[in-house]
Formats: structure tokens, sequence, C-alpha cells
């Protein structure tokens, strides 16, 4: 094959492998539109950078750093004209600004596959930096959480930036390369706090890269160290501007991270346990065994490299273990660590099988077969209508604009109103039913109702906690005979029944006092923190969670 033809199947190869990834993360990004059903996406980063328009650019928010914010205050001031056009629209119908916001993560996404095929190139070589952004390319957990408009998937871009410099320090050690890994690490922590992690490869390559002397590896870590510093600064100016603000933040998220208490269904025992189990679905049963093959392999053959790759996941694993509460997406950080070894691990395993080359494309499909068929299907399922949305238009068709509702926290506020228009018979707050202020306590500590007006604003996690039975008598005699519920509540109560055992009765007398009229059944019928809330097992065929309506009769609700 001729040189110049040789020089440019990597660029090529990872231009498609790019281009792949973007419609992966693009195809569905719509789903549930104009309603937005995630808690976080409905309620940080989108909510925040419209805000910037209407005062300072100081987020007065640093639980989560500012740096998709502002990066979507900048798309929003593009896409829309700045204030008002962001804000007609918004008003109009929110669907083309949660659009935007979701197609600025999924491009970011797309963005760290290339960047990770560099990083595995400076890293190792080109076909191991091919192989490993193929497998983050189709993995089905970055797939996922790029058709939200998260910080989570945002943050693998300067992530995969700084393991690129990395890959450089390693080799050479230039200060161009100490300069990337800076920028890059203060990029992904003012997007992400543990985007941080990336920093541990930086100090062992430093250690251990070779062709450098100590001079060359201080001055280059001061650099990077300044660096990092101004990069994270200029995406999050307020950490010095409002600097105890910030320090409030981190406290609070740090508090957040070790306060398991409400969080009723988080079930798994073991922090450590349940975050290896979920790169079996995540990222894929074989990368992620090829990612432990791997790590053993350099550890034997290359400790240099494993010093720099096989700490920052131990050490990440460990302290995300060890918090009270983990998701699946607070792993993401180290999914790059985990492409890279995965590639390094399949490689090695041909080359000590003595395989012909073209057995690394069978190996990298086979590494890939996984993702990629939970990908399309995930993408499928979004594009079809959320049950949420069947039940809605079901009671648009069927309950009377102004009648007296119960509707479970399992869908944002605005679902109970009409985007953009304004109906005759709606309630005076602009809802098209009148509802039951499920968001507030009604419950005494004896278990009866409060009767002297509602009590503090009830957390999504804490809502089963709030339930007794002898509410449906109460809806009965108040006129509130249309009961909505949702998987994402009653099945917290169903997986942990002994914590909320009024819960449970509340649901069987709901049972006993109402009759079914609408109902969207789920193939997968156990709660989950993660296959509740996304679309990974293939019996789903739509999003979203359960949905049972009941009507009640007795009190003021008549037979039917």
């Amino acid at each position: 094959m001729p040189a110049a033809e040789r020089r440019w199947r990597f660029p090529a190869g990872v231009a498609a492998l790019v281009l792949g990834a973007l419609g992966l993360r693009l195809w569905g990004f719509r789903h549930g539109l104009p309603f937005v059903y995630n808690a976080d996406e409905n309620a940080h980063f989108v909510a925040g950078a419209i805000g910037m328009f209407g005062h300072t650019y100081n987020p007065n928010y640093f639980i989560n750093p500012p740096g998709y914010t502002y990066l979507l205050h900048a798309a929003f001031q593009l896409g829309f004209g700045g204030r008002d056009g962001v804000s007609a629209s918004y008003a109009a119908d929110p669907s083309n600004v949660f659009a935007l916001a979701r197609a600025l993560s999924g491009v970011l996404g797309a963005i760290a596959v290339g960047l990770l095929a560099w990083a595995g190139a400076r890293l190792f070589d080109r076909r191991i930096g091919i192989v490993a952004a193929a497998v983050l390319a189709v993995a089905f957990l970055p797939v996922h959480y790029a058709h939200l408009a998260l910080n989570d998937v945002p943050t693998l871009a300067p992530l995969c930036l700084a393991l690129a410099g990395v890959g450089g320090v390693f080799a050479r050690g230039r200060l161009l390369d100490y300069a990337l890994a800076g920028v890059g690490l203060g990029l992904a922590c003012a997007t992400k706090y543990t985007g941080g992690i990336v920093l541990l490869p930086l100090l062992a390559a430093a250690l251990v890269g070779r062709e450098q002397g100590v001079a060359q590896r201080l001055g280059g870590l001061a650099l990077a160290g300044v660096l990092a510093l101004a990069a994270f600064l200029i995406a999050n100016p307020f950490a010095l501007l409002d600097f105890d603000a910030f320090r409030d933040g981190l406290n609070e998220q740090s508090a957040a991270s070790s306060d398991g208490g409400g969080k009723l269904g988080l079930t798994a025992s073991s922090g450590i346990v349940y975050y290896l189990q979920t790169t079996t679905w995540g990222l894929g049963w074989l990368p992620a065994l090829a990612a432990l093959g791997g790590a053993v392999a350099l550890a034997v053959r290359d400790w240099r490299r494993a010093v720099v790759l096989v700490p920052p996941l131990v050490l990440f694993l460990l302290f995300m273990g060890t918090q009270d509460r983990y998701f699946a997406r607070w792993l993401l950080p180290i999914y790059p660590f985990l492409c890279l070894l995965a590639a390094y691990g399949a490689l090695q395993a041909l080359a000590w099988l003595r395989r012909p080359a073209w057995a690394v494309a069978v190996a990298s499909a086979l590494l890939c077969a996984q993702g990629l068929v939970f990908a399309i299907h995930n993408d499928v399922v979004l594009a079809r209508d959320d049950t949420r949305q069947l039940a809605r238009d079901w009671m648009v068709k069927n309950v009377p604009a102004g009648t007296k509702v119960v509707i479970e926290p399992v869908m944002p506020d605005a679902w109970a109103s009409d985007p953009g228009r304004a109906l005759r018979g709606t309630t005076g707050n602009g809802a098209r039913w009148a509802k039951w202020p499920t968001s507030r306590s009604r419950i005494n500590p004896d278990g009866t109702l409060r009767k002297g007006g509602l009590g503090p604003i009830v957390k999504l996690e804490d809502y089963e906690r709030t339930l007794f039975p002898q509410l449906v008598r109460q809806y009965a005699e108040r006129g509130y005979c249309t009961v909505l519920t949702g998987s994402t509540q009653f099945g917290r109560a169903l997986a942990e029944p002994e914590d909320v055992p009024r819960a449970i009765k509340y649901y069987d007398e709901l049972k006993r006092s109402g009759r079914v009229v609408f109902a969207e059944r789920q193939p997968v019928r156990t709660f989950s923190f993660d296959f509740s809330f996304n679309s990974y097992p293939l019996a789903f065929d739509r999003p979203g969670p359960e949905i049972v309506i009941y009507r009640l009769h007795g009190g003021k609700c008549p037979r039917q």
C-alpha cells in the first residue's frame, strides 16, 4: 500500500467513527419533547443558561460546575439571538431550546470519540486508538446520556483532550504536551468535578515518561498546573469571584453524594460491586473483560503505561463506590480509560495467539457488538412516544380541563399544561387540570392528614414516604377522582416495602377504591435507578415508566 494511502487511513477511520458516533447520539435526541422528563436535565444546566440572560454571569449554583452551562448560554445566544429570542422560543414551546442543548451534548460526545482515538495513538499506537474510539462510540452509557442536556457526556471531550496531552507527555514530554494536558484537565474539572481524575495520569506520565530530565518534568508540570487553573477559571470564573458560594456548592455536592438518606429504591449494598456490574452493560461484557485483561497485561509487560492508566481506575472506583449514593453515569469519567485498556487487552490477546492482521477487525467488531446492538435499540425506543405522552393524550381526550386530579411526581409540572397555548377551562395557574399538591407533604408524624395547610416541599425521592391509605378517601371526599401513578414512584415502594409500609397499603387501597381506566405497562417491572430511567433492556419498545390511571368511586366521585 502506498505511503500516502497509509497516512490517510487513520484520520479517515477516525472521521468515520466520529460521524457514526454522532449519528447514534442524535438519533432520537428530541425524545419526550416538549416535556423534559429527566429531573436533572429539567432543573439544572438549561435553566441556568437561560437565567444568565436576565442577571449576571454568576450561576449562583456550584453543586455542578458551570462550564457546560456557559457553553449552552453561548449556544442560545447564537441559535436564538439572545435573551428575547430564547425566552420567546421557550415560552412558546421549550422543544427547540432543549433540542439544541441535547444536540450540543451529542456533538461533544462524538468529539470525545475522535479525541480518544488521538489519545490512544499517542499513548500506544494508531490501532489501539481506533479500537478504543470504536468502543466509546457505541458503548450504551455514553450514547444514552449524550441524548440529555447533562454535563456527564460533555465532560468526556476535554477529558480525552487531556489524555491526548498525557500521551505526549509520556512519549516526549514537550511543553506543548503538558499545555494540552493542563487545558484539558481544567476544562474537564469546570464541566464536571470528577473529570479531575485525569490529573493522576498526567502526574504519572510526568513521573515515568521517557526522555525527560527533572527540570523538564517540573517545568512541564508547572505549566500544566497554571494552564489547568486558567482554563478552570475561564470556564468557571465565579469559583474565584464568589469563592464562598463555590466552596458551599462543593460541600453540598459532597454531602449529597455521601448521604444515602431518602434514596428509596437504591437497594445495592456495595457501591464498588454495583459499579463493576454497570460496566457489563454500560460498556459491555467483552470490553469490560478485555479492560481487566488489558490492565493485567499492561502491568506485566509495560509497567510505565500501567502506572499511567490503571491507578486512576482503581482510585476512582474506590472513591465513588464508597459513597452512599451511586448511579451508573457517575462512572463515565473513567470510560475512556476502560476503552483504552480494552483495546490494548484485545490486541495483546491477538498477538499472543499469533492471529493474522485481519483478526483485528474481527476483534473490534466483537468488542463493539453488544454496545452497538443496545445503542441502536435505545435510539429506536427514544424515537417513539413516551408512555407519559400516551397517558397525557388519553387524559386530554377523557378528562375535561379543570378536573381535579392526582398526578404522582413522575413528570414535570409543565406536563399538566399546554405549552404555548392558553386553554379555555384551565385553572388559575395555567394548568389544564387542578392537581392535588403532591409536591408538598400532607402527612403528620402520626400518619394523619395535615389539616392546617401544607407542609414543606417534598423531594422527588421522598414522595413515597408521604403516602398512607387514608389519602385515597381524602381524594374522593374532595372530588379528586382521577389518580395517575407511575412506576418510577410506586416501584420504589415495591423495591423496599419494609421501609414504606404505609405506601404499600396506599396502593392497595387505590386498587380497592377505584378501577383502572388507563394502563401503559412496561416489561421491566422491578424498580432500578438505571433500567427504570433508560431503555437498555431489549424488552422495551418505548421510553417511560409504567403508567396506571385509576378512577375512584365514593365521596364526590360517582361510580361509572
